[in-house]
């Protein structure tokens, strides 16, 4: 009988869903040589890979034809994407460049907790969703540049910092 316990992918595991979810999204399909394209490994690799990925339900995978995601394998990838954009997104509000933000949050996405991910989707909600550019943001911006803190606000009933 098969472990029933929810095993964790690990980063090669994730890199290879989100590849084949992102070529599946753009070409309609992944094939191992795409795959070994996106990911700079050799076919042979791609294919062991995709094998064990199939084992664990996470692919179907027939030998020369395209690999499809299960919904098992669809769902862990949306979930790795779903990440990946919050952190890039939350870099881009803190004012990285949107290349390094996207490079950084390839590394970091494996590595944080859900409640982790959770919090920071909250966040980046509420700083795209605010009625207008939040005061405090400015300030941290003004910091980044000047490397001093805003003085005090001033003490108006209807202004806020």
């Amino acid at each position: 009988m098969r472990d029933m316990k929810k095993k964790e992918l690990s980063e090669t595991e994730e890199d290879y869903l989100r590849a084949i979810y992102d070529l599946t999204e753009e070409k309609g399909y992944a094939t191992v040589s795409d795959i070994a394209l996106k990911l700079h490994v050799r076919p042979p690799s791609v294919t062991d890979m995709v094998k064990k990925l199939s084992r664990d339900d996470y692919v179907v995978y027939t030998a020369y034809k395209p690999i499809i995601l299960t919904e098992k394998g669809k769902k862990a990838a949306e979930d790795m994407s779903h990440k990946h954009i919050v952190l890039r997104d939350f870099l881009k509000i803190i004012g990285i460049d949107e290349e390094i933000a996207e490079e950084d949050a390839c590394g970091i996405e494996h590595h944080l907790h859900k409640d982790t991910i959770n919090r920071l989707t909250k966040f980046v909600e509420f700083v795209e969703k605010a009625p207008r550019h939040p005061r405090w943001l400015e300030h941290f911006e003004d910091y980044i540049e000047t490397g001093e803190l805003p003085e005090e606000c001033p003490e108006k009933e209807n202004e806020k910092c």
